[in-house]
């Protein structure tokens, strides 16, 4: 006879062995499921911030237009300015070229004054001409004198010629003379006063130059 004891044991190790497989299935199952679940929210993860660079992109497109749109507006700005300070100074530049005489002529005014005040006083009514030639003699050199100090002001030297060595580059020599006094290629007197304007010549002087002694 059989043992029913054993096939008995028989079944209830198949079935054991059948819930084992099934409930290793199920987490199996529900491993895979979690898997996929994760995967999904990767995909969806993945799919949104797909979706926002484009948005960023556009923002950051809109903020560089935006600056450009400034730094032409301030490039404009700058070049305006630039324009408008060019016509100022070329309108100042034309006021000064057409006025630059003005200082010069306003510190002849007063040589003028002194020139005809000498003029009225030489052709006033006096007994005495040798008093009214000495008034006029008087105006004239007060109007010399205040001449060469505007010609000073405006540092205009005169160049001292007289007795000096013949100098042809501040010098013109009108003739020459013997001198028993002044050496040869020396200056005796001048026709015409040699200036500078600060350093440079602004004209040379007309003089006599010496020859030497005369020939006996």
């Amino acid at each position: 006879m059989i043992d029913n004891r054993v096939v008995c044991g028989g079944k209830v190790s198949k079935e054991r062995k059948t819930e084992q497989i099934k409930a290793d299935t199920a987490k199996v199952e529900e491993v895979v499921a979690s898997v996929k679940a994760e995967e999904v929210k990767e995909k969806e993860a993945q799919g949104e911030s797909q979706e926002e660079a484009p948005r960023d992109l556009e923002k950051e497109l809109a903020e560089a237009l935006q600056a450009a749109a400034d730094n032409q507006d301030k490039l404009l700005r700058i070049a305006a300015d630039f324009e408008n300070f060019k016509k100022r100074m070329e309108r100042e530049r034309t006021l000064i070229m057409k006025y630059a005489g003005e200082h010069i002529l306003r510190e002849m005014l007063p040589v003028v004054d002194n020139l005809e005040r000498a003029l009225g006083h030489g052709k006033g009514e006096m007994a005495d001409a040798e008093k009214n030639l000495a008034s006029l003699f008087e105006g004239v050199e007060l109007t010399l004198k205040s001449l060469q100090n505007s010609l000073d002001k405006f540092e205009v030297k005169p160049i001292e010629s007289t007795g000096q060595p013949f100098d042809p580059n501040r010098q013109e020599a009108m003739t020459m003379e013997a001198s028993d006094t002044v050496p040869a290629s020396h200056v005796i007197s001048e026709f015409e006063k040699g200036y500078f304007y600060k350093d440079r010549l602004l004209r040379a002087a007309k003089v006599i130059v010496s020859s030497g002694k005369a020939e006996s």
